[in-house]
């Protein structure tokens, strides 16, 4: 069996394993990268014939031809993942595609991972707030929960009025829309979201307005959806995106900012006021701290000189209940003593019991 597996008949059992475990657009992605890029150059190769050499002069390849690095970094990932399905089905035993991303800098550095970050400073975020409620207020609730709770837009258009509980103040997020199509969240887990106290009023202010208009045109209930455009269906993600472009424009704003933008805000204010890490994490329904740390590292603050002084200050910082040299000093000296040569070192048992922690101390 194993020598018999050719690369192109193991795409297609791979493809068909992912079918109910991957997103839709996922699934399209490696089906595309498999068809155009990589199995017209080695559909026929068997996998355990797959060489390291090999599959990097391919991509080396695909980079002279002019693919952009995005597009050469997909197609490795695609077959990066497919050849460690093949590892869990017994078909090889090893990855011969692991690690090349690094080695041919397919993937961004920390530094051009910064750059791709964009996100307003808290003066950007008021004009271009200010001016969505002028020119585009239809869509103005829309903008302000995407840059007050950090929900990406397939999740904001997920939500239900169900979702919101305003007396808690919280929002769950349960899943999203991709290509048109509802689905999990991108982490696959649910979360919930704290409500600023801003973002309750204009959500409440935006349901309120939803009953009045039922009740005006007579309709037995309101679309369920909390973000909906003129006849009631939910928002779709092209249209949203050129009325950002619109905003933004009138904004006199840059016009590489993105929808997805309004995310990284949310992030990068919290941090920059000193919030936790671990607590925008969790805004955000990042898989990891490390994730949000890499995304978000430049807006962390720094340099904290308050904390180092409160270490100083015994009135306010960590107080010191022994210490261990002190008892060397007022010990008087014994003839007879034999315990050591070198105090500073080699303290007696005693002397450890009076260098106990703080009582504080919580580590």
């Amino acid at each position: 069996m194993v020598q018999k597996t050719g690369s192109t008949s193991y795409a297609a059992r791979w493809l068909s394993l992912l079918e109910s475990n991957v997103k839709p657009r996922t699934l399209r992605s490696y089906e595309e990268n498999l068809r155009i890029h990589l199995l017209p150059s080695l559909g026929r190769t068997k996998l355990r014939l797959l060489a390291r050499g090999g599959i990097k002069s391919f991509l080396v390849d695909k980079q002279k031809e002019g693919l952009s690095r995005n597009t050469v970094r997909l197609i490795h990932a695609t077959l990066r993942a497919m050849l460690n399905y093949a590892i869990d089905d017994g078909v090889i035993i090893h990855n011969p595609a692991d690690k090349l991303g690094r080695q041919l800098r397919l993937t961004s550095s920390p530094t051009e991972r910064d750059s791709e970050i964009k996100a307003f400073d808290r003066l950007q975020l008021t004009r271009f707030m200010d001016t969505a409620a002028v020119s585009e207020p239809e869509y103005y609730p829309l903008f302000f929960t995407l840059a007050r709770a950090g929900l990406r837009l397939g999740e904001a258009f997920a939500l239900t009025w169900e979702d919101l509980d305003f007396e808690s103040r919280q929002i769950r997020v349960e899943q999203g829309v991709s290509d048109g199509n509802l689905s999990t969240t991108k982490s696959r887990r649910s979360r919930d979201v704290d409500m600023s106290a801003q973002l309750r009023d204009v959500l409440g202010n935006l349901k309120s307005r939803r009953l009045e208009q039922m009740l005006m045109e007579g309709r037995e209930a309101m679309p369920s959806w909390v973000f909906v455009n003129g006849v009631g269906q939910r928002m779709d993600q092209s249209r949203v995106s050129k009325v950002f472009k619109r905003v933004v424009k009138a904004a006199e704003l840059a016009l590489h900012y993105t929808p997805h933008c309004l995310r990284h805000t949310f992030a990068s204010l919290l941090l920059q006021q000193g919030e936790s890490p671990a607590y925008v994490q969790r805004q955000l329904g990042h898989a990891s701290i490390q994730l949000t740390v890499d995304t978000y590292g430049r807006w962390l603050p720094m340099g904290n000189k308050a904390a180092v002084d409160r270490l100083d200050d015994e009135s306010t910082g960590s107080r010191t209940v022994g210490s261990p040299f002190k008892s060397r000093r007022t010990r008087p000296a014994s003839p007879s003593k034999q315990w050591s040569r070198r105090e500073d070192l080699n303290l007696r048992p005693a002397d450890y019991e009076s260098a106990a922690l703080p009582l504080s101390y919580t580590g």
